[in-house]
């Protein structure tokens, strides 16, 4: 029972931190990777699509993106998306490939990314901690219940809180990291 619950809160604490990571891989650095287009939906087919789903990315060079749109004839509905996506690209139809060059941040702009990043990783330390909330009263239920033991409970709401602080600390590397590239450019 205590297993359980320890191994049910490290893979959903685990899950937050990889949520994490994916949302700071997703805010703009400046260096052009695909990640930075996977917020864009495309109008295709009747509903709306991930871009990743209609059309292959490609990084050229550091500071331009080419999509290459597996269907020719929406290569204009997905020129649209990535200017209402509003991540302050000017993407170029050139035939059947989009060039999506990437501008350079202003200080203002990478600000105001940092303080982005830094929501990103606050929401997933709330999230981590949501976890601890939910395994402890488990816990504290399975003690009532009389499956495990005071002892068994004690030991138990330690070791989450030590999947707790581990996690966290995971969090605020990839944070600091994601203001280090943010930052120095």
């Amino acid at each position: 029972m205590l297993n359980e619950i320890q191994t049910d809160a490290e893979r959903r604490m685990q899950k937050s931190v990889e949520s994490v990571t994916q949302e700071l891989g997703s805010i703009r650095s400046g260096k052009a990777t695909p990640q930075l287009l996977d917020s864009v939906k495309v109008d295709a087919y009747g509903q709306k699509t991930p871009l990743n789903q209609v059309a292959s990315i490609s990084v050229p060079d550091p500071k331009s993106l080419v999509v290459q749109p597996w269907d020719k004839s929406i290569v204009g509905d997905v020129v649209k998306a990535i200017q209402v996506a509003e991540l302050g690209f000017n993407p170029m139809a050139e035939g059947n490939v989009i060039r999506v060059p990437i501008p350079p941040l202003s200080e203002e702009r990478r600000l105001e990314l940092v303080k982005i990043s830094k929501k990103v990783a606050e929401d997933g330390k709330v999230a981590v901690r949501n976890v601890r909330r939910d395994a402890n009263e488990k816990l504290k239920k399975a003690e009532k219940d009389k499956d495990i033991s005071e002892d068994e409970l004690h030991k138990g709401t330690d070791n989450i809180q030590k999947l707790t602080d581990k996690f966290i600390q995971a969090i605020d590397v990839l944070t600091a990291a994601k203001e280090q590239e943010l930052m120095s450019v």
